[in-house]
């Protein structure tokens, strides 16, 4: 999916430490015109920009909506498409054309550069799920395109399921190349439910909270909210406190230690390299490629326009004891 902001701020990523459960709230994004599916975004933000390497999380529905996000360009990511409900065409400049299904991940990497459209398959159908960014390592952030499908079997757990698209937990382990180490789960919890999941030590861990009221280590997460805990511990504890089925999604990895700037779609390094992707974007190149098939209004998405002054690095805060600074 697109960041179809028409004034995207650059976010410098920068890992930083904090005790205890954060929760971070989303805020509410229009993706296109007066129709616009509305996100809940929750990373990047400005007290926190990374999870691992996860580092942008649109979270949408249920909503009764049409999704058309013409062929735009991306770089130095992975993107993660997982729905709960409805069905989405994904077409990308590698020539792939897939169906992105509820319960099924599309993976796709756009390393030195990809272009690619979504759009719902049944007008105006009820769509829910989530899009992810994963940011890729300077070493191999200049990769070859490529897409990976992948249908992950349901586990079974005291009073929940999970389904693993990435990474390994509780035995279950995803096929899946990922370039730095990535846990990626929806689990779906039974009513008043506890559930304590094993993890790695050495990941940082988000939860999102996608239906009901689930407690994260003691601490409350609403729908959309992200609950973020720190490496070092090597159990997530989660509760739902509701007398309904809650679900969740579970991400974690390794702490990110290279500084990023994100802008627009691409994740680079430095404005000069921004201002360079965005120029070829506009140019046509053949960076990107180019999508077959795709049948909207609009041929391909215009990069919105550069800030008047260079992008920079957005001080984050650090909160080493769990107490912003400002």
């Amino acid at each position: 999916m697109s960041n179809l902001e028409t004034a995207p701020a650059e976010v410098a990523c920068r890992a930083s430490g904090v005790a205890g459960v954060e929760v971070l709230h989303p805020r509410e994004v229009p993706l296109g015109g007066p129709r616009a599916l509305r996100v809940q975004r929750t990373l990047p933000q400005r007290q926190r920009s990374l999870i691992g390497p996860w580092c942008f999380i649109d979270h949408y529905g249920p909503v009764q909506a049409r999704m058309d996000v013409p062929p735009h360009p991306h770089t130095g990511l992975q993107t993660v498409s997982w729905l709960f409900k409805g069905q989405v065409e994904h077409r990308d400049s590698a020539g792939v054309h897939a169906m992105v299904r509820p319960g099924e991940l599309n993976l796709m990497t756009a390393g030195a550069g990809i272009c690619h459209s979504e759009v719902s398959v049944q007008p105006d159908a009820v769509l829910h799920g989530l899009q992810l960014w994963v940011a890729l390592p300077d070493s191999d952030r200049d990769t070859g395109r490529d897409f990976a499908h992948y249908v992950p079997d349901p586990i079974s757990l005291p009073g929940a399921v999970a389904r693993v698209f990435l990474g390994e937990l509780a035995g279950s382990r995803s096929p899946v190349h990922t370039f730095t180490p990535l846990l990626g789960a929806q689990i779906d919890l039974d009513a008043n439910t506890a559930l304590r999941l094993d993890v790695c030590p050495a990941f940082e861990h988000g939860v999102l909270c996608d239906a009901g009221t689930v407690a994260m280590s003691g601490t409350n997460l609403a729908v959309a909210d992200l609950g973020y805990q720190g490496p070092g511990s090597a159990e997530v504890h989660l509760r739902n406190v509701g007398d309904q089925p809650a679900r969740v999604v579970l991400l974690g990895g390794t702490p990110f230690t290279e500084e990023l700037l994100m802008w627009w779609n691409f994740v680079g390094r430095t404005h000069d390299e921004i201002l360079g992707y965005r120029r070829l974007w506009e140019d046509a190149d053949a960076l990107f490629g180019v999508v077959e098939g795709y049948r909207g209004s609009v041929a391909r998405l215009p990069a919105p326009p550069l800030p008047t002054t260079r992008l920079r690095p957005r001080p984050i805060p650090h909160r080493p004891n769990g107490k912003g600074t400002t």
